[in-house]
């Protein structure tokens, strides 16, 4: 694929391709076609030829090169795979674009620190497992590292203590940083409801107040978090513009765990 995709990726060699499309032809029809001389034209069949694009024809003194379907019709194969794959993908970018809007709408508002204080937010869910499955998927670090992470992120920390004073620890880095956010369970009544502080650190910083209830539900567990914000700093513009998306994409995580989990 690499080959013939390169091969392609010349605009006098696409043009070759076209008119090669229509029906074989030789080299001096190619190059008074495409307006090229004749070496060049050559030079573009030859490699065209170690592509396996292009078939010459030796036919007496004159050579004519005919086009292969079967390059062409696999690259077109591969071009479709990745056409559809996007496609599955696409509620991920739309994601991407939302979140790049809404940290242009915060950077025009971060004028000054606490900016965003006493911003809220609220998510609901419906989990296909019982309330104390859940619970158990915030308390138990390995659990909760399976799903309390943004996509292309990885987890390097991950600590919820389900008792009041409790150590919360959340560090993610992806290739260009880490990302660290530490903090202290305030209520912890298992299976249902569980309160916690956790504090972004540095210099683009702020702190969420997370209030999480669980509740039974038919088929499962009704979650709802309820989350404030305080002590934010203009350079959180990225993490404030982000809690809205990212939260929904680990909530959607969760449940994908926890469905897989009940499979």
């Amino acid at each position: 694929m690499e080959g013939i995709a390169a091969a392609l990726g010349d605009a006098a060699r696409w043009r070759i391709v076209e008119l090669l499309a229509e029906r074989p032809r030789s080299v001096g029809e190619l190059a008074e076609l495409t307006g090229l001389r004749q070496p060049q034209t050559s030079k573009h069949l030859q490699t065209l030829a170690r592509a396996g694009l292009v078939t010459v024809f030796p036919l007496g003194q004159r050579r004519v090169h005919a086009l292969e379907a079967q390059p062409l019709a696999a690259l077109a194969g591969r071009l479709r795979e990745l056409a559809e794959a996007t496609e599955g993908h696409a509620g991920e970018r739309d994601v991407v674009a939302r979140y790049r809007a809404a940290i242009d709408r915060e950077a025009a508002a971060a004028d000054r620190d606490r900016w965003a204080d006493g911003r809220s937010f609220a998510f609901e869910r419906l989990l296909p497992e019982p309330p104390d499955v859940v619970w158990r998927h915030w308390a138990e670090p390995e659990l909760l590292a399976s799903w309390w992470v943004p996509p292309s992120m990885t987890v390097t920390a991950c600590v919820l203590e389900p008792h009041p004073g409790g150590r919360v620890v959340l560090r993610y880095r992806d290739a260009d940083a880490e990302y660290p956010s530490e903090g202290r369970v305030l209520v912890a009544e298992e299976p249902g409801h569980l309160v916690f502080d956790l504090a972004v650190t540095g210099p683009a910083s702020f702190t969420g107040h997370y209030d999480l209830h669980l509740e039974p539900a038919a088929g499962g567990t009704r979650l709802r978090l309820e989350l404030g914000i305080t002590a934010t700093t203009v350079e959180a513009v990225p993490f404030i513009a982000g809690i809205e998306p990212g939260w929904h994409q680990v909530l959607d995580h969760l449940t994908e765990v926890l469905a897989k989990r009940k499979a």
